[in-house]
Formats: structure tokens, sequence, C-alpha cells
């Protein structure tokens, strides 16, 4: 039987059989199933310490149990022991390891591989969603980078992905940018650089309308103008969002971003009155000062804490918008799961939302979706501090990109002044956009980090220019010995012997497993983990093991070793929404 792609399940799948012909069905026996040390094995099961506990038996002599009970297959694919109280190792066999590798040959395979964990689910994954009229700022990359490595993870799982990126294109700033718009709007600075106007006379209007203000009131007539439909400022609205789309798109573009959809607050602005219509007549809402709310009194911190649905001006808001977005996509995207990016501040907001959703669709026989809100840290200086320009000002993330490019130019340049400027530049863009979106994905994403040129753009650690440089490497091989890494000859391939070509088979194996931890936590950076890993065993392997050798056999599965790694870097690369050289 060949060892399939998700080992670690397959090895769950037949303890759990083991167990059952021990007459353990229905008993609770998990088999915790996990990478192991490399000293000991490849995985390691440990969920017979636990059960044996809880079942009064001696875990060692349980263990044997289990291990006495397992398929004869499984004992033709792997080396078991046992260790400790009850620790249960699975280590391959090499001829094993060979077959896998022989089967797992292209990233093609790699994606069928992976797909079965997930197919037939449909996710909306939403993110980046920046304001209309604003440029997008150093706050917006976590969301946009971290959101398309999960969409690719996903979809590498064999889920439907569909990417939503909900605008904030509607509401109470658009009266302020109207009305600053008529009074300082500059024909030749929106004819250079229209976002740039755009922002400048939202902020004087913002700036020109203090609360309770007669400008404020003024300010509040554009927007309920705007509101009624009235021709001249729809048309401003309309303008305004072509020209934000257009210089967000440029950002998405060098992200290596495309969206399903754009489907920003204003596209359920006809869509709050059912939900305000459905939770009363649930008996979810109710009226509380004039407002409609939503009070979850069994929640210990949302005891005194309404979910404001309605304002009691009968204006809607985030929370009526988020509610039509979630029964939009149960009932027109037919969602299995929703994944929603933003920064950890909102994390209140969204548990009282998917409360609510929760509540509110069981109440009415919806779908229930998976509801996930994927939250993370803020991007900081190295002084701990947020992010600023040299004269405190906000980042603009168009210049943050700007940056990583010339810093990596100036590298590559440093580094292989011979190569000609243009193909210096590519390189400089691949190099220096991966090394900003890897610095993110890399970080486990709860946490905030702290933004490092010189961290970010090394050649050493886990950093994508160590990782790409990988990748250039293993293309090294096949381009100095006339080879097509796409094809290379591998007939006759030997199972791997020295240690260094077994703890890099091994390592290439474990690909599933990162990228099935990767998915099914939505936190990107366990497969970075794995992919600089993996690259350290492969320079582990290449300074030990010389590839072009005269014998033929060993010759073939050591380029079959490197052909693998390439194949395995590069998919996960690629997976992560880098893009890849064959040259640094």
């Amino acid at each position: 039987m060949d060892l399939p792609f998700h080992v670690a399940s397959h090895l769950d799948s037949a303890l759990r059989a083991s167990a059952s012909r021990l007459g353990l069905n229905g008993r609770g026996f998990q088999p915790e199933l996990r990478v192991a040390d490399p000293a000991h094995g490849d995985y390691q099961a440990n969920g017979a310490l636990a059960f044996a506990k809880r079942e009064k038996q001696n875990p060692r002599a349980f263990a044997q149990q289990l291990v006495d009970a397992l398929d004869a297959s499984i004992q033709g694919q792997f080396e078991v022991t046992l260790a400790g109280p009850g620790f249960i190792n699975f280590r391959i066999k090499a001829d094993v390891l060979l077959g896998w590798l022989g089967r797992f040959d292209s990233e093609e395979h790699l994606r069928t591989g992976a797909s079965s964990a997930r197919s037939g689910q449909t996710w909306v994954v939403d993110y980046s969603s920046p304001n209309t009229a604003k440029q997008m700022h150093v706050g917006h990359l976590r969301s946009a980078v971290i959101g398309e490595a999960l969409c690719r993870l996903l979809t590498l799982n064999g889920a439907r992905v569909i990417r939503d990126n909900h605008l904030g294109d509607w509401g109470t700033q658009f009266g302020k940018i109207i009305y600053g718009y008529k009074r300082w709007a500059d024909p030749a600075a929106l004819a250079a650089d229209p976002i740039e106007e755009l922002e400048r006379v939202y902020q004087l209007g913002h700036a020109a309308t203090p609360a309770d203000s007669a400008e404020l009131d003024e300010a509040r007539v554009e927007l309920v103008k705007l509101q009624a439909g009235e021709a001249g400022n729809v048309a401003l609205w309309k303008k305004f969002s072509e020209v934000s789309w257009g210089a967000f798109q440029e950002i998405y573009d060098r992200l290596g971003i495309k969206f399903d959809h754009v489907l920003g607050e204003s596209f359920y602005n006809d869509k709050v009155d059912r939900v305000y219509r459905e939770l009363a007549e649930s008996g979810l809402a109710e009226i509380s000062d004039g407002a409609l709310v939503v009070f979850h009194s069994e929640h210990p911190r949302f005891k005194t804490q309404p979910f404001l649905v309605r304002k009691a001006d009968g204006a809607s808001n985030y929370a009526a918008t988020d509610l039509a977005t979630a029964l939009y996509r149960a009932e027109h995207f037919h969602a299995d799961g929703i994944a929603i990016l933003t920064d950890f501040r909102q994390a209140d907001h969204f548990e009282q939302l998917f409360l609510t959703v929760q509540k509110w669709f069981a109440a009415r026989g919806y779908r229930q979706p998976e509801l996930h809100h994927v939250s993370f840290g803020a991007v900081t200086g190295e002084d701990g501090k947020a992010l600023k320009t040299r004269d405190g000002g906000t980042i603009k993330l168009k210049a943050l990109l700007d940056e990583a490019v010339e810093r990596a130019f100036a590298l590559v340049t440093e580094k292989s002044p011979d190569l000609p400027e243009a193909e210096r530049r590519e390189i400089a863009r691949t190099v220096g956009i991966g090394a900003v979106q890897y610095s993110d994905l890399s970080q486990n994403r709860s946490s905030n980090y702290v933004f490092s040129w010189d961290k970010m753009l090394a050649l050493d650690g886990n950093t994508a220019p160590y990782l790409l440089y990988a990748v250039a490497r293993v293309h090294s091989i096949f381009r100095k010995a006339g080879l097509d890494p796409t094809h290379p000859p591998l007939a006759g391939a030997t199972p791997p012997e020295t240690p260094q070509e077994l703890a890099l088979a091994r390592r290439l194996v474990q690909f599933a497993d990162a990228v099935q931890s990767a998915t099914n936590q939505l936190r990107p950076h366990f497969l970075c983990l794995y992919l600089f890993e993996l690259a350290g065993a492969y320079s582990a392997f290449y300074a030990a093991d010389k590839v072009i050798v005269d014998d033929p056999a060993v010759r073939a599965r050591r380029l079959l070793l490197c052909h693998r790694t390439l194949i395995t870097l590069e998919t996960g690369l690629h997976h992560l929404g880098l893009r890849t050289l064959e040259r640094m």
C-alpha cells in the first residue's frame, strides 16, 4: 500500500482502527498524532497515556496492545517503537520514502494530494477592506498579505474560495468628503494624484466640521442628499469610488492579489431592513433608549454591553451591514466558512456579531457557516511604537513597497553587479515585495511584529531572501549540469541512505502536515517555519553529499531530492503569495 499524502492523518486512522479492534469504540480514545523529535521518529502518538490513565491501565502495556493490533500494512511502511511510559513512534522506511517522493513529483501533484482536506467546501475570505477616498497605509498591510495567503492555502486544501473586499465606501465620512470637495478640491491635483487630493479634502472637511457646529450640519445635509439618491452627490460618490479603486488596484497588483468581488458597505444599504425585521420577529432584538439592540446576557463580558444594530435616529451602522453581509454570504455564496481579517481591536465587535448571527440563523433555520475572526497584531517600529514616517505621519503602503524594492535593488547590485540592470530590477521587485510579505507572514499573526528592514532583507534566517536564494540555488544545480529542472533524469534512483539524505526526505514528506496546520488554524506562519526548516535540511544535505557524482543511482536519487525540494519550496512560497526566482 502506497503511503498517502497526509501521513499523520493516515496514522491517526490506523490507530483508531487499532483501538476499534480492541473494542474501544465510543470510549473516547484520541491518538494525538504529532511530528516527532527526529531522534525518535517521524511521527509520535501520545494518546495512549491519557486514555490509559483515565481507564486506570498501564500506559505502556496499553500502547503495546495498540501497536500489536495495527494493520500489517502499517508495519510494512513504518518502523514502530515504544518509548518512555507509552509514546508510540513511527519512522517511515527508506523505500517507502522513495515511493512517496516518486508520486508527489510536481506542484500539481502536491496540490492534488492536499486537496482532499476541504474538497467540496466554499469559503468566503473578507480581507484588505480599505476606506474609499483614503490611501492605503502600513496598517492595511497585514490584512491584505495574511488574507491572500489564507485564500491560497484554503484553495490548496481543496476549498472553493471567494475573495471579497468589503470596502468602507458608505457612511458619515462621505458627508465630510463631499463638503470638503465642493470647497477645496484642486483640479490640477486631482488630475496628477487623485487619491492624494481626495484624502487632503477629506482631512480639510473633517477639520472644518467639529461637533455641534453649523458646518457639521452642512456636511450631514450632503450625506442625506447622497443617501436620498441626489444625482450630483451620487456622481461624486461614484467618482470617489472609481479613483480609490484605481489606487488600490495598483497596490494589489504589486502584491499579486485579485479579488472575486468588491462588495462594500454600500452594497448592503438596501438589505438592512430585513435584518431589523427578522431580529425583531425572532425575539432577539429589542428597543432600548430608541435604538435597536441585541443583548447577550449569558456572555460574561457582554451582560451590560448590548450589540447596537440600529441607532436611535434610525441610521444603520457597522453591525447592521455586517449582519446583512453574513446573511448574503450564507444565502448567495452558500458559504461553509467565512473568515474576516481585521486587527485585534475589533475582537469584541466580531464576537458579538458572530453570537448574533448564530442565534439569528438558528431561529430562522438558516445554514450555519463556520465563522472566524482572523485577528492580527500591529506593525511597530523598532522602538515598539506605531510605525510612522520621520515627521510623524502615517506610512503609505505604496511608499513602503517602493522603498522595499529600492533597498532590494541596492542589495542585488552589491551581490551581483555583473547582471544586466533590467534583470537586477526584476529580481529586486520579487525580493523586495516578497520580503515585506514574508516578514509579516512568518510572525504569529496574533502578536505585534517589529518592522526591520535589515532583518527582512537578510540573506540568512527565516526571511524571504533566504528562501528565494534556496530556490535559486537548486535551479543553479540543474543549470550547471545542463539539465531541465522540470524533467530531470531520475530513472534508477535508489532509496535515501546517508543521514542528510534521509533527513531531507523525511522533511519533504512533512509538507502536508505544515499545510494542514497552517490552514486549519488559519496561521500561515506554520508553513513559513516549515519552509525555513526544509531549506536548512537541504543546505545540510548539499554541504554533505555531492549531487553530480559518477554513480548513476546515487546521482539520480540526489537529483530527485534536489527536484522535490525545489517543487516543495516553490509550492509553499506560491501558496503564501510570493513569487519565486530561478536566479539571484
